[in-house]
């Protein structure tokens, strides 16, 4: 999801679409009327709405819609699209953004991630009935409109435009939801598999409810906040000492640790059921805040989609990268083109324009894709691709990692586990989330080597690569593992780690600074009391060799020859994640600090319990 930002960055956050330089409309430069309205809801309420007409328009339009809690003001009237709309603006749409329930100038209350109504329920509202009320009201009331509505979105707003093909208006035409937070607990912004987004969801919840609620400033102090996290010997301590309890997303989630209905009714993949509007999902492969989304959403539609109608994209980006010119690198790695333009002028343009203006063939790949490793993009017909084989990568003893199956009869590593000293998950000092110069948005791509000497990470790596190994498809990692206490967090990451020399490594000698670099190609968490059902967690037997999935979701990536392909695995990522107490609790929000307990964890590597991280390989 997305911060509180000032207008000219918010205009870039709510409407999603990468400058195009050289496009040209008829008429370019005679601007926008602007417009705006009070649209009522079948309860009565209304949302705020700024609608942005273009002059000049030589017949009907279509109309894009973006609902956001972020600020619907737009530009002002006059003035030419910003920059992140000039392809679209230069295609000609009447633009729409709105306020949601509750937020800026809308009436009503309200409610992070609104959770949907009964189907049973005929006069409930929620954000898909919202949604088809606008639609409705637009479409009678919005003058030159040519009775199409295309919705799109990134992060809360992409949410908001996939909640549209829950009963949708028949004037609803295409849809792109974008890193949508499909799943806030099970791997988007609050929780990952049940280990608790701790800074992400203090930091965002306050700053998105602290107003409201009473709650006064971001208690957050010093400029590191991994230290002041540290300071709170306990989740409850953190919540006692401030005032998060007046936050009603944090009250949620100390109410509601598991994945109970509270949850569930809000997560988009276990409540659409069909595709009824041509939708195309975007998201990116390093997106710090809603990697899980986008991906959940392509599958959960895939169930349904009979015509063809569900298409995915996923880029080299961070969180909402795409919505922003360029695209050429994220941190220190340079993808060598500018792919956010390329996804502008050549996936989201064209695909409103057939689905809304009846303009091109209409012939879209199921999934595009960029392949990190070769700087390119490519189009497969289906996701994951038929050709597409499981293999798996074994840990060995020595840190060895191969394809070949372990046959030793008894073997494991081990190591200390201490939440007083928990692994940091980006280089320190650790800024507030959305502070000016944090780096948030490029922390998965950070050099994994700043972890590399301590005690508690377990690195294993294959031999420099004789070919290319590319990977399309899921990830996931099998742990068997055990540990001393009764929970545990099982934090798993596949690298991409550079040769230490130029030689035979064409892009080191690009840049010799990415000599020896260790990239997360891909990388989660989860909690072991999960190990075996979401809704209902347990304690893990101590010493007990138990069974751990972690779902580090789908990459498309080539390992260059010459390259070792690396796992490294944790059992802290803080303060992005609170600390597992690692004694058990039957709710982690209210255990006292002396539940916190340093316990020693081991990884299984033999024939019988091979710890592996199973990939999906390609034909070269």
């Amino acid at each position: 999801m997305r911060p509180l930002v000032s207008r000219p960055l918010l205009i870039a956050l709510s409407l999603v679409a990468a400058a195009a330089p050289g496009c040209a409309q008829p008429g370019a430069g005679s601007g926008f009327d602007r417009r705006e309205a009070m649209i009522p809801m079948r309860d009565g309420v209304k949302l705020f709405a700024v609608i942005m007409t273009p002059r000049g328009a030589t017949g009907p339009l279509p109309i894009l819609l973006t609902r956001t809690p972020y600020g619907a003001q737009g530009w002002a009237a006059g003035e030419e699209a910003p920059a992140n709309l000039t392809a679209l603006a230069a295609d000609g749409y009447v633009f729409v953004q709105e306020d949601i329930r509750g937020r800026n100038r809308s009436q009503g209350e309200f409610i992070m991630n609104r959770p949907n109504r009964d189907p049973r329920d005929t006069t409930g509202t929620d954000e898909s009935t919202d949604t088809y009320d606008t639609v409705e009201w637009l479409v009678h009331n919005v003058a030159g409109n040519n009775g199409k509505v295309g919705l799109f979105g990134i992060s809360y707003p992409g949410w908001l435009t996939e909640e549209a093909l829950i009963g949708p208006h028949p004037a609803v035409k295409a849809i792109s939801p974008q890193a949508p937070m499909t799943d806030t607990w099970l791997g988007d912004d609050f929780f990952h598999q049940g280990a608790f987004r701790q800074s992400y969801g203090f930091e965002y919840g306050w700053g998105m409810e602290a107003g409201e609620a009473g709650a006064g400033p971001m208690p957050i102090t010093g400029n590191d906040t991994y230290a002041w996290y540290l300071s709170f010997p306990s989740l409850k301590a953190l919540t006692d000492s401030t005032r998060a309890m007046r936050i009603p997303t944090w009250r949620r989630f100390v109410e509601h640790p598991a994945y109970d209905s509270v949850w569930q009714r809000r997560a988009f993949e276990r409540v659409v059921t069909g595709v009824p509007i041509p939708t195309l999902t975007v998201g990116g492969f390093w997106d710090q805040e809603d990697l899980f989304g986008p991906q959940a959403t392509f599958e959960a539609l895939e169930r349904f989609d009979r015509a063809g109608a569900s298409h995915l994209v996923i880029g080299p980006w961070s969180h909402g990268q795409w919505g922003y010119p360029g695209g050429e690198r994220l941190g220190n790695v340079a993808w060598g083109s500018a792919t956010s333009d390329s996804f502008e002028i050549n996936i989201q343009a064209p695909w409103f324009a057939y689905w809304l203006k009846g303009r091109g063939d209409g012939r879209f790949p199921e999934a595009r894709m960029f392949d990190g490793g070769r700087d390119q993009w490519r189009s497969f017909d289906r996701w994951p691709p038929r050709e597409a084989t499981a293999r798996s990568l074994y840990f060995h003893a020595d840190g060895r990692l191969s394809f070949d199956r372990p046959a030793e009869r008894e073997g494991f590593d081990q190591y200390l586990s201490d939440p007083a000293d928990p692994v940091p998950y980006r280089p320190r000092p650790v800024e507030v989330t959305y502070s000016r110069g944090s780096r948030w948005a490029r922390w998965m791509t950070e050099d994994q080597r700043f972890v590399d000497g301590r005690p508690d990470v377990r690195t294993w790596a294959t031999a420099p690569l004789a070919e290319d190994v590319t990977i399309a498809g899921d990830v996931t990692a099998h742990l068997f593992a055990a540990t001393t206490g009764s929970d545990a967090d099982w934090v798993v990451k596949l690298i991409d780690a550079y040769p230490d020399s130029a030689s035979g490594a064409p892009e080191v000698r690009a840049d010799p600074a990415m000599a020896g670099y260790e990239l997360m190609v891909a990388g989660d968490i989860m909690r072991g009391r999960y190990r075996t059902s979401w809704e209902r967690p347990a304690p893990i037997p101590p010493n007990a060799v138990e069974a751990y999935t972690v779902d580090l979701h789908h990459q498309l990536y080539t390992f260059r020859r010459g390259h070792r392909i690396m796992v490294q695995v944790q059992s802290s990522w803080f303060p992005l994640y609170d600390r597992n107490p690692q004694t058990w609790a039957e709710n982690i929000f209210l255990a006292p600090a002396s539940a916190y307990q340093a316990e020693t964890e081991r990884i299984y590597r033999t024939a019988r319990q091979p710890s592996h991280v199973e990939v999906m390989v390609v034909p070269r």
